[in-house]
């Protein structure tokens, strides 16, 4: 297993400074999204190193989870303090005053479930505990070599109307979309720096779905003390954050409409359209949370483009709105052409046994 960012804790950081450090706060307009959703009643499950509930900011945040290795335990340690980070991203409440780090969906709450024991059947595990004990999304900050039992637990999740959102990964340790982010499904997020543009960290390819802030990304980390981190495991984590947005403000949708939503409505970048760097784009919190994103038709793919949810009212017609209906068919074609290849990649029995890799990134302390 490999954890998707490196992290830099940060030296003794003054409370009132760590807000404005989180820069992906501004970048998104959390504020003004948080005026619409902040994720109340959203259980958010954590599939990571645990996670550390000790800091002011996380305290009433997190509840029993789950560790899935021989020693069990509830999920609420964490030795790495990257799990801790990436629970901080989704849920963190801040402190009085304004000060403290921030999290996306600052009411939603964490199910911690360490899953980082160096056996890629752990991940399957805590995936289907946690859609046994009802967690609606599921943010994944981790790659691992392909295993029957993670496959199985996400199938799972997404019949149990879970949203399943994993990182792409990051270069040069990865040479194409990660496992699990690359199974059919699962919401696979890239990341972009400070200008909104692709982060040189992170991986391309097909199954890259959605984009969000990545480098230089402040929260919580070992023994309560602040970090930042680059990699696409923040990027997942911010998105999870956002799922949890949208599931509390729209608690009608179903987990695929979640996802069309977070798509549909994102900041398209790069080449029109989907591409291997952005997916559908940069994740837009607001548009997410206001934007009229008419339903999926039958059959119609969930991951629309942008153009394919454009509000009511939209002037375009005659001959425009037939070039949108016939790019949206064409559309529909080439996503489920990549659905079915991806699942032919999933599924080759690439699994390897053997003892797997450390994890990558480890503290490096200024």
């Amino acid at each position: 297993m490999v954890l998707l960012s490196a992290t830099t804790p940060s030296k003794a950081a003054h409370a009132d400074s760590v807000r404005n450090r989180q820069w992906h706060l501004q970048f998104l307009n959390a504020a003004a999204a948080h005026t619409v959703s902040q994720g109340d009643g959203v259980l958010v499950g954590v599939a990571d190193t645990g996670v550390d509930p000790r800091s002011a900011e996380m305290a009433s945040a997190v509840i029993v989870g789950g560790e899935f290795d021989k020693d069990g335990g509830d999920g609420r340690t964490d030795t790495d303090g990257h799990g801790t980070a990436m629970a901080a991203l989704i849920a963190a409440r801040g402190k009085n005053g304004g000060d403290g780090a921030l999290g996306i969906a600052p009411k939603s709450t964490i199910l911690p479930l360490r899953v980082f024991t160096g056996d890629p059947a752990a991940l399957g595990a805590g995936i289907s505990w946690a859609v046994d004990h009802g967690a609606k999304v599921i943010s994944i900050s981790l790659s691992t070599s392909e295993e029957p039992t993670i496959e199985a637990s996400v199938q799972k999740a997404l019949a149990a109307d879970v949203v399943v959102i994993a990182g792409v990964g990051n270069t040069p340790n990865e040479k194409r979309v990660a496992y699990p982010a690359r199974l059919p499904g699962v919401l696979a997020v890239g990341g972009v720096d400070r200008q909104g543009n692709h982060a040189g960290v992170s991986v391309t390819g097909p199954e890259v779905m959605i984009a969000a802030p990545a480098v230089d990304i402040l929260s919580i980390g070992a023994s309560q003390r602040y970090r930042t981190a680059t990699g696409t495991s923040d990027a997942t984590a911010i998105v999870a954050g956002a799922a949890a947005l949208v599931r509390s403000k729209y608690p009608q949708l179903s987990g695929p409409e979640v996802v069309r939503r977070l798509t549909a409505t994102a900041q398209d970048r790069g080449a029109p359209g989907r591409d291997d760097q952005y997916g559908y784009g940069v994740l837009d919190l607001v548009a997410a949370l206001t934007a009229d994103v008419p339903p999926a038709s039958a059959g119609a793919p969930v991951a629309s483009t942008t153009a394919a949810a454009a509000p009511k009212g939209d002037s375009r017609g005659g001959r425009g709105g037939m070039f949108v209906a016939v790019a949206g068919v064409l559309v529909a074609v080439v996503f489920v052409f990549i659905l079915l290849s991806r699942r032919r990649r999933a599924v080759r029995p690439e699994w390897n046994p053997r003892p797997l890799p450390p994890p990558i990134g480890r503290d490096r302390r200024e």
